[in-house]
């Protein structure tokens, strides 16, 4: 069985991809989802100091809601960890539809961070003391090209489920 990125050449041979489409494309989302808002709380939380999870209270209440954001994190790569190995024991693993679905939770999250947290609930900014548009442009921008270019690795293994 070949993993490839393109990954069409086993997919007669092996039914359990076609049985566990969905498990597949919904493990790559926890998993984006995970991975994606780890990196945030690392990279921007921790090193950059940039801002907290919850910037609307004092420093202490800032680190126990990044602590509780850090679970959030390791508690979703961690579940699709699981959900992913269980996809390797039964041989249905695709890798082409894992991707599209990493990108696809890493996208949303990413634009649901964006959008939602840091401009309708103002939970916090990507940086202070700076002009914000720019960071807020780059931080949607990616966002939006991992939820196109995973809803069309996705979109293309639908085509390949249906024969």
């Amino acid at each position: 069985m070949t993993n490839s990125i393109s990954d069409s050449s086993d997919f007669k041979q092996n039914p359990n991809k076609k049985a566990y489409a969905k498990q597949n494309m919904w493990t790559g989302i926890l998993f984006g989802l995970g991975i994606v808002a780890f990196i945030d709380e690392v990279v921007f939380h921790q090193l950059l100091h940039w801002h907290h999870f919850y910037d609307k209270s004092t420093t202490d209440i800032g680190l126990v809601s990044d602590g509780l954001f850090h679970a959030f994190s390791f508690i979703a790569t961690i579940g699709a960890s699981f959900l992913l190995a269980d996809l390797h024991r039964r041989h249905a693993f695709w890798l082409k539809r894992w991707v599209g679905g990493i990108l696809l939770g890493a996208g949303v999250f990413q634009l649901y961070d964006g959008i939602i947290q840091h401009k309708w609930m103002g939970l916090h900014q990507i940086r202070y003391g700076v002009d914000i548009l720019p960071y807020d442009l780059v931080w949607n921008i990616l966002a939006a090209l991992m939820i196109l270019i995973g809803a069309i690795l996705i979109q293309q293994t639908n085509h390949k489920k249906e024969g």
